[in-house]
């Protein structure tokens, strides 16, 4: 009969231990049921914000550099004499050699948006080295500051040549979210107007400039927006545009 009893015990615990397992497990599944959809709502929110904060950026940079043009319709004519100024009125790039006398070694500068300069604003006086000298658009003189760069992001780079008139942006990147990033972004422009370009295996040529001068590096994910375009030479990523 204590024989009886003690199996009875051991009977009573073991399937003690069984209801703490089930419990354990169900607790470990009501944990993963409320992760999936807090991951789940991180990713949007992180998509959303990186999509607001790009096109905003690109509305700013756009308006700034619409702004110098409506200003200065004619552009700058030394610039445009010497070949220097491709798409009158907009922008040159930064780096550009006709700069040699406003800043110390043009090539330094690159080619950031932030370092855009106004053709046809030339502060410096007539006849003077430093005649050609454009006004910055972006700066504490103009009240046009460039915000930072949005997260995950390098800074807005400019491009004005042959095939026209554009900005971009890229990453290097690899969370989940950056492709839907782009594709929203892409969603978001007319055909031709904005295109996401992606560098895998080799740098992206973006213009019919010598190659290697403007890419999308290898390993990044770039995303453009024209301002104007040479159809007859513009290197374009989405297939159908003129």
């Amino acid at each position: 009969m204590r024989q009886a009893k003690k199996n009875t015990g051991k009977s009573e615990r073991g399937s003690a231990l069984v209801y703490i397992l089930i419990a354990i497990a169900l607790l470990a599944a009501l944990t993963v049921s409320f992760m999936n959809p807090s991951s789940n709502q991180t990713t949007s929110q992180n998509t959303f914000k990186s999509v607001s904060e790009i096109q905003s950026q690109v509305d700013f940079v756009r308006s700034a550099i619409q702004e110098c043009i409506l200003l200065h319709q004619t552009g700058d004519g030394k610039a445009i004499a010497d070949g220097a100024q491709l798409n009158q009125p907009y922008p040159l790039m930064p780096d550009d050699a006709y700069f040699a006398n406003c800043v110390a070694d043009p090539a330094d500068t690159d080619n950031f948006v932030s370092l855009l300069r106004c053709p046809g604003n030339n502060p410096g006086p007539a006849g003077a080295v430093t005649e050609g000298c454009h006004g910055n658009i972006f700066g504490g003189n103009t009240g046009k500051f460039m915000p930072p760069q949005p997260s995950l992001f390098g800074p807005w780079r400019y491009y004005s040549g042959d095939d026209g008139v554009f900005f971009w942006i890229e990453t290097t990147a690899t969370d989940a979210f950056i492709d839907t990033v782009l594709d929203k972004l892409d969603s978001e422009f007319s055909k031709c107007e904005g295109d996401k370009i992606v560098a895998s295996g080799a740098d992206v040529e973006m213009t019919s400039d010598m190659p290697g001068d403007v890419v999308c590096p290898d390993g990044s994910k770039c995303f453009r927006v024209w301002m104007k375009t040479d159809a007859a030479s513009a290197v374009y990523q989405e297939a159908g545009c003129p």
